[in-house]
């Protein structure tokens, strides 16, 4: 057989332009439920209706999926900002890390976090590079509120400006206490700019 007016037949199924969003979902639903150990490319693939080959072929690993859904998931639900200000790029994103984390997929990826990356060294690598993630894109924000003027100390360190808020969320998870609430958000915008700003 050959081809019809000089056009090829095309072969197989045709890709689905949905496959790579649902796949993160579910894989991220998964890795909330039973963990990192617990999550299997098998089972992500049965959740979201697609062969094993389709994960591979976009994802080398298990870890690379992870760590891939879960940074979507922090891009969806904590986005970076840019609104012309520090102290409101800081509070568009303390708002929503703060409405992250009372909810209960927040919750529970402290939760996970809190119980997996002392015990699994590809869970911390995951952690690890969210937290880089968000040390860049601070680094970024100080970048530009300096290009603009705005009083910035020399001394002010991106990874403890991300590990101090980080560190609340995992001190109230490990104690029970409740996670500050969005009301709280001009509180520790405020804290924050004290510790940012010249005098």
């Amino acid at each position: 057989m050959g081809t019809k007016h000089g056009v090829r037949p095309r072969r197989g199924r045709p890709r689905d332009p949905d496959a790579e969003p649902r796949i993160r979902r579910y894989a991220v639903e998964l890795l909330l439920e039973r963990g990192f150990d617990g999550m299997t490319v098998d089972d992500v693939a049965e959740a979201a209706g697609v062969g094993k080959a389709t994960i591979y072929r976009r994802w080398a690993s298990k870890e690379l999926l992870a760590n891939d859904a879960l940074a979507e998931l922090f891009d969806i639900e904590i986005p970076d900002a840019d609104t012309g200000s520090i102290a409101e790029d800081l509070r568009h994103v303390y708002h929503d890390a703060l409405v992250f984390v009372n909810s209960k997929r927040g919750q529970a990826l402290i939760r996970l976090a809190v119980s997996e990356a002392n015990r699994d060294e590809r869970s911390a690598a995951i952690y690890r590079a969210f937290l880089d993630r968000r040390v860049a894109l601070t680094k970024k924000a100080l970048d530009r509120a300096r290009a603009r003027g705005e009083p910035i100390r020399s001394s002010v360190d991106p990874v403890l400006m991300v590990q101090w808020l980080t560190g609340v969320f995992i001190v109230r998870a490990l104690t029970g206490e409740p996670m500050p609430a969005p009301e709280d958000t001009d509180h520790l915008v405020e804290f924050t700019m004290r510790s940012i700003m010249e005098d």
